[in-house]
C-alpha cells in the first residue's frame, strides 16, 4: 500500500519518505489510509507494555532445522493391536516474517543427502497479531515405518513403506487476555513478553485427514490379523473435519531476554466422509496439539527451540486409529526494517 501510494501521489518535494507522518501529508486519502492503519494496529496489536513489548522490527527471517518422528498405533477388534513407529528424520525450513505475517517452507534433508527414501513436505502460513491468530498448513508424508507389534505377534521389527498420508487445515483462535499474553512472543518471535503470563484461547479448525495404509505386501501370517472389513488389506480415510478449538497458553519470564511458553489444544468437532467404506458417514473427530518453546532475544538476534506434538483420532465404532508427530525445532533469526 505504501509503496502505490508514493507512486500515485504527486510529491511535493524530491525526497521521498515513507514515515506514516509523511505519508500523511501527501493528501486527504493518504491521510485516510495512515488513520486506518493507526486504527488497526492499536485495535488488533494493543497491549499493556508492563507485560509485552513490539520486538522494534517490522521484518523478520528465520532459518529452521527440526526433527520429527511419526507414530501410528491401532487398536482392533478383540482388542487386537498394531503399533508403528518411524525413524527420526531432519528436514529444514527458511521463514519471513512481515509484522503479522509469517510463511515458509519445509523440505526433507535426510532424504536429500542420501538417507532413507522418505519424504515430508510442509507448507506453513500464519497472522498472528495480540487479538487472534490464524494458521494455513499443507502437509504430505509418505513415510516408512517400523511395524513394532502386530496383533498377536510383539516384539516386532519388520519394515513398511505402504503409508501415504495428507493433509491440509485452517484454525483461527481468539486470545481473552491478549493484552498481558502474546503467542508470538514464545512461538513466532515478533513480540517480547517482559513479564509472566497466560491466556485461554478459542476458536474453530478445518481440516482434511487423507490416510492410506496398504499392507496387502506384508505376509501371510501378518495379514490375517487384520480385520475382514478392510478391503484389499488397506485402512483408508478421505474426510473433512469441521471442529472447535479449545487452549490455553502461557510464557513464563524466568530471566531477563528468557521466555518458556507452553500451549495445549484439544480440537473437537464432526468427521464427514469415508472411514475404511465406500459409504460417506458423519461421526466425531478428536484432535489435540501441545507445544512449547524456550526463546532467548538479544535485539535484533534471536534463538528458540520449539516441541510440538500432534496427534489425532479415528473411531469408526470397530477400529480406532490414533497418529502423531513428535517434533523438536531449533530456530535461529534476524530481526531487520526495510522501511
Amino acid at each position: 500500500m505504501i509503496l502505490f501510494l508514493a507512486a500515485v501521489v504527486p510529491q511535493r518535494t524530491s525526497a521521498i519518505s515513507f514515515a506514516l507522518d509523511s505519508i500523511a501529508e501527501w493528501g486527504k486519502f493518504p491521510r485516510f489510509i495512515v488513520n486506518t492503519y493507526r486504527w488497526g494496529d492499536k485495535f488488533f496489536n494493543g497491549y499493556d507494555t508492563t507485560y509485552v513489548t513490539g520486538a522494534g522490527y517490522k521484518f523478520s527471517a528465520k532459518l529452521t532445522t527440526d526433527s520429527w518422528m511419526d507414530g501410528y498405533r491401532f487398536v482392533l477388534p478383540n482388542n487386537s493391536r498394531i503399533t508403528m513407529m518411524s525413524d527420526p528424520s531432519t528436514s529444514a525450513g527458511v521463514y519471513l516474517t512481515y509484522l503479522a505475517v509469517s510463511a515458509g517452507y519445509d523440505i526433507n534433508l535426510s532424504k536429500l543427502m542420501g538417507g532413507a527414501d522418505r519424504s515430508r513436505q510442509r507448507f506453513r502460513f500464519g497472522f498472528n497479531c495480540m487479538l487472534f491468530a490464524a494458521e494455513a498448513y499443507v502437509v504430505r508424508n509418505d513415510v516408512g515405518t517400523t511395524i513394532k507389534r502386530f496383533g498377536e505377534f510383539s516384539d516386532q521389527n519388520v519394515p513398511f513403506n505402504g503409508v501415504n498420508n495428507s493433509t491440509w487445515g485452517l484454525d483461527a483462535y481468539y486470545f481473552f487476555t491478549h493484552k498481558r499474553y502474546s503467542e508470538a512472543a514464545s512461538f513466532n518471535f515478533s513480540r517480547i513478553q517482559k513479564r509472566s503470563h497466560g491466556s485461554f484461547y478459542t476458536g474453530f479448525s478445518i481440516y482434511t485427514q487423507h490416510l492410506d495404509f496398504d499392507f496387502s505386501h506384508l505376509p501371510e501370517h501378518l495379514k490375517r490379523e487384520l480385520p475382514d472389513t478392510w478391503p484389499d488389506y488397506r485402512y483408508k480415510v478421505d474426510t473433512h473435519n469441521y471442529a472447535l478449538r479449545f487452549g490455553y497458553g502461557y510464557n513464563w519470564v524466568f530471566a531477563p531476554k528468557w521466555v518458556l511458553g507452553v500451549s495445549e489444544s484439544p480440537i473437537i468437532g464432526v468427521r464427514k466422509g469415508f472411514v475404511v467404506s465406500d459409504i460417506e458417514k458423519v461421526s466425531f473427530s478428536l484432535y489435540n496439539r501441545l507445544k512449547f518453546s524456550v526463546v532467548w532475544n538479544s535485539g535484533r538476534w534471536f534463538f528458540g527451540a520449539v516441541g510440538k506434538f500432534d496427534v489425532a483420532i479415528v473411531n469408526d465404532m470397530r477400529t480406532t486409529y490414533a497418529g502423531g508427530v513428535l517434533s523438536g525445532e531449533a530456530v535461529f533469526g534476524c530481526r531487520f526494517n526495510l522501511w
